[in-house]
Order: C-alpha cells, then sequence, then structure tokens
C-alpha cells in the first residue's frame, strides 16, 4: 500500500494518528450500518416476495371473472359496461426515514370511500355476476398492488443504499486506513532514525570533548 506524500515531522505524525482514530471509528459505525441496511432489505425482499404472490394470486383470480363475463356477455357490452369509472382515486406519496433512506409511503385518496355502488359503473340488468366478482376482486387488491409498489420501491432504495455504504466501507478498510497506517509507520521510522542519528551524533561531540579535557 502506497503511502501518503507527507513530510515525516512529529506534527504530521500527531495530525494523521489522529485521522487513523476518526477513519477506524468512522469505519465501525459504516460496517455496523451496512449491516442493519442488509438485515432490513432482507427482511423487505421477503416482504416483497409474500405480496407479489398475494397481488398475482388475486389477480389471477379476478382475471378469470373477466373471462367467465365474457363467456355470457358481447364485447361490446363488456366494454361499455367498463368503459367509465364512477369513482376517482389518487395517490398520496408521503416519505419515511430508514436508517438514512428516504422511502415512499403511499395512500389511495378515493372521492367515493365507503360507498359500495362507486365501484360498478354500470346497472346490473344486463351484465353477470362475474363481472361483478372481477371488479370487486380488482377494487381489494388495489390497496396490496400500491403496497406491492412502495415496498419494491423501498427494496430498490435500500440496495443503493447499502451498495453505496459496502464502497465506502471497503475505500476505508482497504485503502484509506491502509494507507494511513503505513505513513505513520513511515513518519516513526525516520523519526526514530533522526533520533538515533542526533544521539550519535551528541555521543561523538562528548567523546570529542573528553579527549580534549583529557
Amino acid at each position: 500500500m502506497a503511502k501518503l506524500n507527507v513530510n515525516p515531522t512529529r506534527m504530521e505524525l500527531t495530525r494523521l494518528k489522529i485521522r487513523l482514530k476518526t477513519a477506524v471509528r468512522g469505519h465501525k459505525l459504516l460496517k455496523d450500518k451496512q449491516d442493519e441496511l442488509m438485515r432490513q432489505f432482507i427482511e423487505m425482499v421477503k416482504m416483497n416476495k409474500k405480496l407479489r404472490e398475494k397481488v398475482e394470486g388475486k389477480l389471477q383470480n379476478s382475471f378469470k371473472d373477466f373471462l367467465l363475463a365474457r363467456g355470457v356477455m358481447s364485447d361490446e357490452m363488456l366494454e361499455n359496461a367498463i368503459i367509465y369509472s364512477n369513482e376517482e382515486i389518487g395517490v398520496e406519496i408521503k416519505r419515511k426515514n430508514i436508517m438514512s433512506v428516504h422511502v415512499p409511503e403511499m395512500n389511495f385518496i378515493r372521492n367515493n370511500e365507503g360507498k359500495e355502488t362507486s365501484i360498478y359503473p354500470y346497472g346490473y340488468a344486463q351484465t353477470s355476476a362475474d363481472l361483478d366478482d372481477a371488479i370487486d376482486g380488482l377494487n381489494k387488491v388495489m390497496n396490496d398492488l400500491l403496497e406491492l409498489a412502495e415496498v419494491e420501491k423501498a427494496c430498490q432504495l435500500m440496495a443503493d443504499e447499502v451498495e453505496k455504504t459496502r464502497r465506502r466501507v471497503n475505500a476505508l478498510e482497504y485503502m484509506t486506513i491502509p494507507q494511513l497506517q503505513e505513513t505513520i509507520r513511515f513518519i516513526q521510522m525516520k523519526l526514530d532514525e533522526n533520533e538515533r542519528g542526533s544521539i550519535t551524533r551528541l555521543m561523538k561531540v562528548k567523546d570529542m570533548m573528553a579527549k580534549k579535557e583529557a
């Protein structure tokens, strides 16, 4: 590992030791953060898998009901029955903080919340019960779909943060800290050499003075 290009002085040695102490402490904090991020990321991935299976199962049931409804209704009747909606739905997006990662928190805003008839944009006379079941199933799966979108986005953001933190941990562990340690050893070695040289010169001077006095 290449050392830093610094002057081998005691002041520089003290400064680098402080930097090394800070880097080691920062590495520990980032490593702890990385471990906790990974734990929460794995939990979210598991939740995402369960939600996706749940949503896909509900959607398959609704599509089956649509196929049954299509079997007893003409394409024109089916299209006219569902072309317009009696309900407007918006999405409210907030942010929540998970380990310094701002993940979305989504909620539906419905203009006809709680009104059963709002989900059926047609009369019952010329439509089948299968179509009612399909519409009802899709209406019930909406909240799960929104939660799935929320969790998938959170997984993506958490994965990005895990990778970013991993790179920072590796930079400290394999570059910054070894560089500082190598530079500190080099400066300490130079200072020790200078000190030994000074002692040697001092002893020579003392020997010369002692010989003169003799």
